[in-house]
């Protein structure tokens, strides 16, 4: 599920990077046996305003503020990195299903069928538009869906432009719930059937259904719209239930935080009321290892989540930067 790739002959990324409205983030792992372990990670806080991410306007209005944080972060990792996977908000892009009944054998077709499928919904010019796509569910007649990202090209190049401010090359560019979701993907521990993710952020929450391997709704809400999110996780299981024959969940996950202190907290309580099952953490340290000099806490949970999941998505699909 990438934003934004560029395929080259060269080595796995050497760290992750994340560049979120309230902070940027890195974190470094390395291989421990048959798993991996997050090496170094840091954290530094951005001015208010630095970074409102949209689909259709800037997002980075203070580049020199977000550079200068993602040199410290980077500074402080203890091996200087050239190449990273940078995660983005998730307000920076659309994301949509799509669904075909037949399916082009070309790629190049199947390209512009995409572009011509989603510039119907777009709210800019398709030309001013990186697009990327990966294969969903299949039908036995042949049908298939696709998860299509659509983001304007000048807004991914601003965060490129402040990695290379920051002297380091993002040669993949993702998602933050994306990212989540790859987490248990590309650790080979996704579970089984149906599963239910919700990311909270400060500025927007994002609600994923996967089933098996393969994403079948995904929504985003803004910061400030007035609905509950317990009544839109409610509207999303009646749709899932409806529209895409879903039987129930085999486990509801959540992850990040709010903008107001006990947020999550109160949301995964509610949850837990509303869906009448278990809400569970999202944590990364089930499928990476911390060094001894790392403390586990909540906040850090939040920031390694991202981070781990689109590192861990690079080695296990061969992604090179």
């Amino acid at each position: 599920m990438s934003l934004l790739a560029k395929w080259l002959a060269s080595p796995p990324p050497d760290a992750a990077v994340e560049i979120a409205p309230e902070r940027v983030s890195a974190a470094a792992m390395v291989s421990r046996g048959a798993g991996l372990a997050v090496q170094a990670h840091a954290v530094e806080a951005l001015p208010p305003g630095a970074v409102t991410p949209s689909l259709t306007s800037q997002n980075i209005t203070d580049p020199a503020a977000v550079a200068a944080a993602l040199r410290t972060v980077l500074g402080r990792l203890g091996t200087r990195p050239a190449r990273v996977a940078l995660v983005v908000p998730d307000l920076a892009a659309k994301v949509s299903l799509v669904r075909f009944d037949q399916v082009p054998t070309k790629r190049e077709d199947l390209d512009q069928l995409v572009r011509w499928q989603v510039r119907k919904s777009a709210p800019f010019a398709i030309d001013d538009a990186c697009i990327t796509y990966t294969p969903g569910m299949r039908e036995p007649a042949g049908g298939a869906e696709f998860v299509v990202a659509l983001a304007r090209r000048d807004v991914i190049e601003e965060y490129e432009k402040v990695c290379a401010a920051a002297g380091v090359y993002a040669g993949l560019v993702d998602l933050a719930t994306f990212s989540i979701v790859n987490l248990f993907l590309a650790s080979g521990s996704a579970p089984a059937g149906d599963w239910l993710a919700v990311h909270m952020r400060p500025d927007y929450t994002s609600i994923a259904i996967v089933r098996g391997e393969n994403l079948i709704f995904f929504r985003n809400r803004p910061d400030g719209d007035e609905e509950p999110l317990a009544d839109l996780v409610h509207q999303t299981t009646m749709y899932y239930q409806d529209r895409l024959a879903g039987q129930g969940f085999s486990r509801v996950l959540m992850g990040g935080s709010g903008r107001l202190a006990g947020a999550f907290d109160h949301a995964r309580r509610t949850l837990e009321e509303r869906l009448g099952v278990p809400v569970d953490a999202i944590d990364p340290t089930t499928f990476a290892t911390l060094s001894d000099r790392i403390g586990v806490t909540a906040d850090l949970m939040n920031v390694l989540a991202p981070l781990a999941g689109v590192l861990m998505r690079t080695r296990r699909e061969g992604v090179t930067v």
